[in-house]
């Protein structure tokens, strides 16, 4: 690979590994939302052994809180903070806590009761500081990267829930009709749930940073004052040019206040994407639409429409003719689906399954799709520190928004006795 004359200030003449590492990040990204997403699929099993606790929305209710105090405190520390051990800390924390969920459930052979619901609260919990930890760390590192690794990492965000969704279906049809079958099911979801994170913590740890594209970044950003990359640089034997530390590079960066004034726009629209998407998805989903024809697979059927247009839509935005760059043009498609929410509501209300599985298909196609093209676009133009911090700031207006959505989701029980 040639990197100039400099070693670290132009862009490879010769791209090295750069397939290799959007599978890479594909697979991370999978691994940083597939125990929650298992969790999210799983529900119809928790409404069994805990019909009266509301688990789709409590749990993400539980989950978020956790997720975006964490999210919070690591962004502002975010030019300090190690993003190696962070990465690294958060998929263990993923590993360790699904498999947890696994011995509760043999512990207490499928047994319902709030002590075990409490059990399984704490550590959804856990799953929201993981989440803080990969997402935020993830997205940081490779905002000052290639867009398409960014691309390739949401995709796989988007694929685990495709693939929990594909999962528990087979899995259901599998089990259904047997002893015990819908827990079987759940088990081995969790297993394979926690196999999947514990792969994550090995690619991280041993391949994404040996990459060859990966490391010039790295010793790119490490030559614009970057401090988060140096764990990751020394993990893979390289030093800043004229054998530098990086806390020898002097930092000359943008304020965090300085980085979300001149990116309101970007950070408002990530709001406004997930705060609309989990107001409807996935309680809304389970305990508003009806009995209709599909029985107990309806549900379950319609998280997986959502699933599927998700993941779909988030390799749209490769096509530069149609993806959406725009400000103005982005706000105006954030604020514009909101137009959902009376469609969903005189759908579950008077339309047929048909019509339901097809705005749930829409709302997935249009979060994957302006999720990418926000995430890709805003980090432009920065230096690496910055575009690390800006990714940071994101992440923590993306889980805001998702907080705001799980608590306006509740809204749709009024009128059910829900309160």
């Amino acid at each position: 690979m040639s990197y100039g004359v400099s070693g670290i200030d132009t862009v490879p003449t010769r791209i090295e590994g750069k397939f290799k590492a959007m599978v890479v990040c594909w697979f991370l990204g999978l691994g940083s939302l597939v125990s929650w997403n298992s969790m999210l699929t799983i529900s119809d099993y928790y409404y069994k052994i805990f019909p009266d606790y509301h688990p789709s929305r409590v749990l993400t209710l539980v989950y978020q809180p956790f997720a975006i105090g964490s999210m919070v405190i690591l962004a502002y520390k975010e030019a300090k903070i190690d993003t190696r051990k962070r990465n690294i800390f958060g998929y263990i924390l993923f590993c360790l806590s699904t498999f947890s969920l696994l011995l509760i459930d043999v512990a207490t052979s499928g047994k319902g009761g709030i002590g075990n619901y409490i059990g399984v609260c704490v550590f959804v919990a856990a799953f929201g500081v993981a989440d803080a930890h990969v997402q935020g760390g993830m997205v940081g590192d490779l905002s000052f990267m290639c867009p398409e690794f960014m691309q390739s990492f949401f995709a796989g965000v988007a694929a685990s829930g495709a693939l929990t969704s594909g999962l528990r279906l087979v899995t259901k049809a599998a089990f259904d009709k047997k002893n015990d079958g819908l827990r079987k099911g759940v088990m081995m979801f969790l297993a394979i749930s926690a196999l999947c994170e514990f792969l994550c913590i090995l690619v991280y740890t041993f391949v994404f940073g040996k990459l060859p594209i990966v490391k010039h970044f790295r010793r790119k950003a490490a030559s614009e004052g970057s401090k988060t990359v140096s764990a990751d640089l020394a993990a893979a034997g390289i030093k800043t040019a004229d054998g530098e530390t990086v806390d020898d590079v002097k930092q000359d960066r943008l304020s965090t206040k300085q980085l979300l004034h001149q990116n309101l726009g970007y950070v408002f629209d990530l709001f406004l994407i997930y705060m609309l998407t989990l107001s409807i998805f996935p309680g809304f989903l389970y305990e508003n639409t009806g009995h209709h024809g599909l029985g107990d697979w309806y549900a379950l059927v319609l998280i997986a429409m959502y699933n599927v247009w998700d993941l779909i839509s988030r390799y749209i935005p490769l096509i530069d003719c149609i993806r959406l760059e725009s400000k103005k043009g982005l706000m105006l498609a954030c604020l514009s689906r909101f137009l959902l929410v009376p469609c969903f509501y005189f759908t579950a209300k008077y339309g047929d399954q048909g019509w339901m599985i097809f705005l749930v298909s829409f709302l997935g196609l249009t979060n994957g799709y302006l999720t990418v093209c926000v995430l890709t676009v805003a980090p432009r133009g920065y230096k690496a520190p910055e575009q690390n911090a800006l990714g940071n700031l994101l992440v923590v207006f993306l889980l805001a928004g998702i907080f705001a959505g799980v608590v306006l989701g509740w809204l749709w029980t009024i009128g059910k006795g829900a309160f």
